[in-house]
């Protein structure tokens, strides 16, 4: 089956002014349009070619010689999922089962925001900072380039690229910055609320 590129939720300046429709129209438009090209060349004519994303990423998951389909495949999905984990208007207190996951896991939604921004300031390089479910309980984790919680067998709820092309136009070194703006004002909380069911 053909990987096609998603629509965006939402028109390309609806998150502005904390990620602008430049940025989406580079970000969206051109890189994951690339993973998604990508991926179609690479499993033409394999026996991958008729897979969902997810089981062609779960393939192919720490196989040294299926690195070029894996990082590309990986990113699709990655790409993928953080559209959707935001909103215009978003951000801010959680409500939901979420919040009382939340509040269960860390005591106070400040201190989540605290780890999990943490955890997309301190991702070395390119990756992702994620929350996932494992075995019922919420954990905050960072992955690398194109590594995602799908290849380790964990449920994302919410993801932030920190990938410097998902805020460089916006907001230059300002890693930082660009996290605070994604937590205050763009997560999507309905979107998460809907991955714990």
């Amino acid at each position: 089956m053909t990987i096609k590129l998603p629509e965006l939720p939402y028109m390309k300046d609806a998150l502005s002014p904390h990620i602008s429709a430049n940025t989406l129209e580079f970000h969206h438009g051109k890189h994951h349009r690339t993973y998604i090209d990508n991926t179609n060349k690479l499993i033409a004519g394999t026996d991958l070619a008729n897979e969902t994303l997810e089981m062609i990423i779960k393939k192919t998951a720490g196989d040294a010689a299926k690195a070029g389909i894996f990082n590309n495949a990986a990113q699709v999905w990655n790409h993928s999922f953080y559209w959707q984990c935001m909103k215009p208007k978003g951000g801010g207190k959680p409500t939901g089962a979420i919040a009382d996951k939340i509040k269960d896991a860390w005591g106070s939604f400040e201190k989540f925001a605290e780890e999990f921004k943490n955890a997309g300031v301190t991702q070395f390089g390119s990756g992702w900072a994620w929350l996932v479910l494992e075995n019922n309980s919420l954990k905050i984790m960072k992955t690398a380039n194109a590594d995602t919680p799908l290849a380790h067998g964990l449920k994302p709820l919410l993801t932030v690229d920190v990938w410097e092309h998902a805020y460089y136009l916006d907001y230059q070194n300002r890693r930082p910055d660009y996290l605070t703006a994604f937590i205050e004002n763009l997560i999507n909380w309905q979107f998460v609320n809907t991955n714990l069911r």
